[in-house]
């Protein structure tokens, strides 16, 4: 059905279930939920669920090794949708938790979390729930590979270390050639590192994925090339 978008309700090309994986800060989340919003699609950046957790295991000093407590966490996790279908919200056991999503604490502790085998078992079938209805796209570092292999459209943005610690710092208010600046670049390539040499789910491009690039692209050039790519691939299957 139509949703309400804005100043006009969008109706949704049809039922695909879009991946939009790529690298940590590459602009995933604000690039899927625009062209999201665009198309009258819900969106879910799966990031959020990871810190969720990681929030809960440092608000709960649970040992970011102790798979079984982290797991016993996610029944408690609800994702809430704001008025354009973006499960952007997040409650832990009834407490809306999504400011604190992004606290250093988290920032530090989610690859390792989100590196434990029975975190990723439990948090995929959630995923999978969110996108089983279509008319979805859900950003992550896996979602081609492993959470929706077979998806309909996969999309990977890339985006260069340099050009994404620049965007973190400018968010930051810091200076790039700063000591904070270039501790940030440091940490996306460190965390670049971990997230594709790890064994569970690496960040890896699927093959059958279109690559998006977005170095040196303003955001809306990049959002409009996404919503271009997925009504495309939305003919494409109606045409089928």
């Amino acid at each position: 059905g139509a949703r309400a978008s804005g100043r006009h309700a969008v109706r949704p090309v049809s039922g695909l279930r879009v991946a939009l994986d790529g690298p940590g800060s590459s602009g995933k989340s604000s690039v899927g939920a625009a062209a999201a919003a665009e198309l009258g699609y819900r969106f879910l950046d799966t990031g959020i669920v990871y810190r969720a957790i990681t929030l809960a295991a440092v608000m709960r000093d649970i040992d970011p090794t102790d798979a079984e407590a982290l797991v016993a966490v996610v029944p408690e996790l609800q994702l809430v949708a704001d008025d354009h279908g973006n499960l952007c919200r997040v409650r832990l056991a009834d407490e809306d938790v999504t400011d604190r999503l992004h606290v250093g604490q988290v920032d530090r502790n989610v690859s390792a979390i989100s590196a434990q085998p029975q975190v990723r078992a439990a948090l995929l079938e959630r995923q999978r729930e969110v996108a089983a209805p279509g008319d979805v796209i859900l950003a992550g570092r896996d979602i081609g590979t492993v959470v929706l292999p077979d998806a309909e459209l996969k999309l990977y943005l890339e985006v260069s270390a340099e050009e994404r610690a620049r965007r973190r710092a400018a968010q930051r208010g810091v200076a790039f050639a700063s000591a904070e600046g270039q501790g940030i670049l440091a940490d996306l390539v460190r965390r670049d590192h971990l997230d594709s040499t790890r064994e569970i789910a690496p960040l890896q491009i699927a093959e059958d994925a279109v690559i998006v690039t977005s170095d040196g692209q303003e955001f809306a050039e990049t959002v409009a090339e996404v919503v271009r790519l997925i009504r495309h691939a939305a003919e494409r299957t109606a045409d089928a």
